[in-house]
């Protein structure tokens, strides 16, 4: 099993942490870096191949991950010498990767089975599977609902609940392949291009532990949170026999 990691972003809505580390080496818990601990559940899951792609602070990723042996596994990069969005990155790789792959960024904190959701995506033969979490929103306004200028419905202080998506994806390599190398292209305009030709994806819903660390104050709370979910992120890795390769 497959997996590529997103790590290239600026992390701009986290600085200033970001102007000295990239996000994927951010400390949680003072104990680990997001990406020891993602690359501890990887191994502990039976991913054996791990691609990063890179572009800002990229060599302070390099020195800590290195070819992964660490983790047990086998790591390899591919440098953004360009910004090329969320999924532009994967069209210049995707020759080293199998049929089926998993894609995630590089700065989620999460109890996610990966695995499962990557055979879940190649059993359903769906072009690409988005992992998803309910998120609620507590809206600090009364709400109106109207039609034309008459006032239908009032709610007062709502809290409404979304699914989104957690940033982690299991794609098949045949939804990419139309796309050239060095394409600029955002997740959200691939979701877009593939509704817009009918290649509708799947939603792989997930009711545990969800944290993208993408602001400070979700950085806040995963270091808050951390000692309580310890054990939960981060369990024990079998012996390689073990291990479902």
């Amino acid at each position: 099993m497959h997996v590529a990691i997103l790590a290239g972003g600026r992390g701009m809505r986290l600085r200033p942490y970001t102007t000295a580390l990239p996000k994927p080496l951010m400390p949680i818990g003072g104990e680990y870096a997001i990406i020891d601990i993602i690359l501890q559940q990887l191994r502990a899951q039976g991913f054996r191949r791990v691609t990063l792609a890179v572009g800002h602070l990229s060599s302070l990723i390099r020195a800590f991950v290195g070819d992964g042996a660490r983790w047990g596994i086998t790591a390899d990069y591919a440098e953004e010498d360009q910004p090329l969005s969320t999924i532009g990155p994967l069209f210049n790789f995707l020759d080293r990767l199998p049929e089926h792959f998993l894609v995630m960024n590089g700065d989620i904190l999460t109890d996610l089975n990966y695995a499962h959701l990557l055979r879940d995506h190649e059993r359903s033969g769906a072009p690409l599977t988005i992992a998803s979490y309910q998120r609620k929103v507590k809206i600090d306004f009364g709400t109106l609902e109207t039609m034309g200028d008459r006032l239908v419905r009032f709610s007062e202080k709502p809290t409404l609940s979304y699914g989104v998506s957690m940033g982690v994806y299991a794609i098949s390599g045949r939804t990419l392949a139309r796309y050239p190398k060095n394409t600029p292209l955002g997740f959200d305009q691939l979701v877009l291009d593939m509704l817009a030709c009918g290649d509708e994806p799947r939603v792989y819903d997930f009711g545990g532990y969800w944290l993208d660390i993408g602001c400070p104050d979700d950085y806040e709370e995963a270091n808050r949170s951390y000692q309580a979910m310890r054990s939960t992120l981060l369990p024990a890795i079998p012996a390689a026999e073990e291990v479902v390769a």
